[in-house]
């Protein structure tokens, strides 16, 4: 009995170690349940998480009143052999937009969890038998159907070992920027345009300094620290820091880890306001950049920005605005024109009424603040106006951040990283300037807490007076932008509602003129595509 048990369980391990890789997908993009995220989606998402095997297990208690041990034993081969060529067919047919990265974390998770899986399978084989190999199956398919949570344990195991493991590296990357004592470091935060900043005031100060920034968004402790102990060496003059936050408290852990004496801001929304809870809290958060600041630091603040108007700064360290609309400022731009090209603008600075002329390949007003900010502080690290110029002018576009690009006839503006009010607002007057046919693609905005209803609405009417087609990505997520169009007038012919991403550009070469532009804003991460 012990060996045909064996021979059935081996495709059983196949589909639950596949299976638990995807599940560890999802906690990867969850955080790793940090402030119970991934359980959080899972009970939202059951779809997504729990696999509906109600009729296999109809069939398996039915068995119990069956006393036909060799049928059983097929009918579980069958069936999880079917599960697992399903699962292989699925996986080559999607295309996740995050996929899950074998970071030295993640593959201690696959060790623990290949044990946590493996161990009941050696207890049954060790102990079954014909009286109770039909409970035997119903154990192992109950720990498959909840093998998302299953996970966890893990997860749960490993905790010790990732606490070494993070204390080890934080030790690590504070004696190493303690050492390098004339290190400017530099840290940004805000709920939307930090690493467009972060790369901006990068290309800029790179011009004079040889200037480090976190890379991709390596935000979190972790990826601050990866980033001392990995990139940073004697020749770095200046180390800037990306700083994410999700809750109070972020980003003073971060200061606390890497001690910046110059801070920016970028713009204060709703971004991450469920996990905030409030927009208050969320200014509060923001501003434990500048509040960690020291007496002689420097904080770059937004003058436009009424939330960083009205706080109250605990702090005495020197703090430099600018602005776009706001005249007491201390670096101002005016006469901004937008174009395919890029843009162009005149900047004032306070104590001087001579307008200084800048351009830059980027788009869009939002660039103009990060620009505007790293112009800032590069006057206050001693870069001539000649530099600063310079230094805007070989400003890269960033990656899915109002990318302008080319897909064959296709003209692409691509916003896809993130999406927010503020920015799909600034993206939508980008698609408005262009010639030609205007598209929009997207799956809505999301984390805006109890505003994501009215938010997405909004846009949707703003996308009315924008786009001459429009293309929803999920169904259920974009009822209310579907419900802003309507409420615009919008001819609901033009409106195309697709559950899968991968069909929006065959439907755009069907749509497509002579000359077309389309806006991709926002593509969700894999916990919220709606495709099954």
């Amino acid at each position: 009995m012990t060996k045909e048990f064996l021979i059935t369980v081996i495709i059983y391990f196949i589909y639950v170690f596949l299976k638990s890789q995807d599940s560890m997908h999802m906690l990867q993009q969850n955080k790793y349940n940090r402030k119970k995220t991934y359980l959080k989606w899972l009970f939202k998402n059951p779809a997504k998480g729990f696999k509906d095997y109600s009729i296999f297990f109809i069939i398996l208690v039915i068995f119990i009143f069956i006393n036909n041990l060799p049928l059983l034993m097929i009918t579980f081969n069958v069936i999880y052999l079917f599960l697992t060529v399903n699962l292989i067919l699925e996986r080559k047919k999607s295309q996740n937009k995050l996929p899950l990265k074998y970071t030295a974390r993640v593959k201690r998770l696959v060790f623990t969890n290949t044990l946590v899986l493996l161990l009941p399978i050696i207890i049954m084989a060790l102990l079954v038998n014909e009286t109770n190999l039909v409970y035997c199956y119903l154990i192992l398919g109950l720990l498959a159907y909840i093998n998302c949570l299953y996970i966890l344990i893990a997860l749960l195991i490993n905790t010790p070992v990732e606490s070494l493991v993070g204390l080890y590296f934080k030790v690590k990357a504070t004696n190493k920027i303690r050492s390098m004592k004339s290190l400017k470091v530099i840290g940004i935060t805000g709920s939307y345009g930090k690493t467009s900043s972060k790369n901006i005031l990068n290309d800029i100060l790179n011009i004079k300094y040889n200037a480090m920034p976190t890379p991709k968004n390596f935000n979190t402790p972790f990826g601050l620290m990866i980033t001392i102990n990995n990139y940073l060496d004697k020749f770095t003059d200046v180390f800037i820091a990306e700083m994410g936050a999700c809750q109070a408290g972020d980003i003073k852990e971060l200061c606390d880890l890497v001690h910046p004496k110059y801070g920016i801001i970028t713009k204060i929304g709703v971004a991450h306001l469920a996990t905030f809870g409030s927009r208050e809290n969320i200014q509060k958060t923001k501003f434990e950049l500048i509040e960690s600041l020291p007496s002689d630091g420097i904080g770059i603040l937004n003058g436009d920005d009424e939330w960083q108007r009205s706080y109250k700064i605990k702090n005495n360290c020197q703090i430099k605005w600018i602005g776009i609309d706001s005249d007491d400022v201390d670096v101002k731009a005016s006469n901004i024109t937008l174009s395919p090209n890029g843009t162009k603008f005149d900047c004032y600075f306070k104590g001087d009424n001579k307008p200084y002329s800048f351009e830059t390949k980027l788009l869009g007003y939002n660039n103009v603040y990060n620009i505007l900010a790293g112009i800032a502080l590069g006057k206050e690290f001693g870069m001539t106006t000649e530099q600063l110029k310079a230094g805007v002018a070989k400003v890269k576009p960033v990656a899915h951040r109002l990318e302008l690009k080319k897909n064959g006839d296709i003209n692409i503006i691509d916003d896809a990283y993130n999406s927010n009010p503020t920015g799909a607002k600034m993206a939508l007057d980008v698609l408005k300037m262009m010639p030609g046919k205007h598209i929009v693609v997207t799956p809505g905005m999301i984390e805006l807490g109890d505003e994501e209803e009215q938010k997405n609405k909004e846009f949707g009417m703003q996308i009315a007076e924008s786009a001459d087609e429009v293309i929803l990505v999920g169904a259920e997520k974009t009822k209310p932008i579907y419900e802003g169009l309507k409420e615009k007038g919008y001819d609901e012919s033009k409106i195309h509602v697709i559950n899968d991403v991968l069909k929006a550009f065959p439907l755009i070469k069907s749509l497509k003129e002579n000359e077309t532009y389309v806006l991709l804003e926002n593509d969700l991460p894999d916990i919220f595509n709606e495709k099954e």
